[in-house]
């Protein structure tokens, strides 16, 4: 039998931390409107496998080994800062090549690379896993059945799915897309010192 209230608590919760804009929200946005809608896609199925990952760990108390293991959660974060601030560096270090490498990056990409680019943005960030050991801790029952641990993966599906999807979809749009070309390379300097600023702050806390 599921827990409803559990399963609202979570949600509740779950929600506000979503739609907070940080390194997943702007990987998705950058791709929506550099790359092609099913790029953009691609990227947001990455995030929620990940975040389903991360769900399924703070469910089953992998908060635990990290406060057994200390140096392991350092090493993660030492590692997602890492990937974060290359991941930034890149995309300023891109912008800076001139126009003639400006064209839109579905001529040179895949589905796969984005799918990659989505699964790594999310896994690299350790708050990711805090944020969900927290959640999880405070609204799941000690001893959840099955079905409650399903429907609370399967809020997650769906909270991720449809939030970032309907990023994806909205930057996507021709318009949008259109004057992201004409000031690509301003813009990826903006999401590039983003993502190097996410990286900094994760190091330094």
């Amino acid at each position: 039998m599921v827990d409803s209230a559990a399963v609202l608590g979570v949600l509740s919760v779950y929600v506000a931390g979503v739609v907070i804009p940080g390194p997943n929200f702007v990987a998705v946005a950058h791709k929506a409107a550099s790359a092609t809608r099913v790029e953009a896609l691609a990227v947001v199925a990455g995030i929620v496998l990940v975040n389903l990952f991360w769900a399924s760990c703070a469910i089953l108390g992998v908060g635990i080994v990290f406060a057994a293991f200390p140096w392991l959660a350092f090493a993660v974060k030492v590692a997602g800062a890492a990937y974060l601030l290359w991941f930034g560096g890149r995309l300023i270090f891109k912008a800076s090549r001139g126009k003639h490498q400006q064209t839109v990056q579905a001529a040179n990409g895949s589905l796969r690379q984005a799918f990659v680019q989505g699964f790594a943005t999310n896994i690299a960030n350790p708050k990711s896993v805090a944020f969900f050991a927290a959640v999880f801790s405070s609204a799941a029952p000690p001893n959840e059945t099955i079905d409650t641990f399903l429907a609370m993966l399967g809020m997650v599906f769906v909270v991720a799915s449809s939030w970032y999807g309907f990023v994806a979809l909205t930057l996507s749009q021709a318009h949008i897309a259109s004057a992201y070309r004409r000031s690509k390379a301003w813009v990826d300097r903006v999401c590039g010192g983003v993502i190097i600023a996410l990286g900094v702050r994760q190091l330094l806390r």
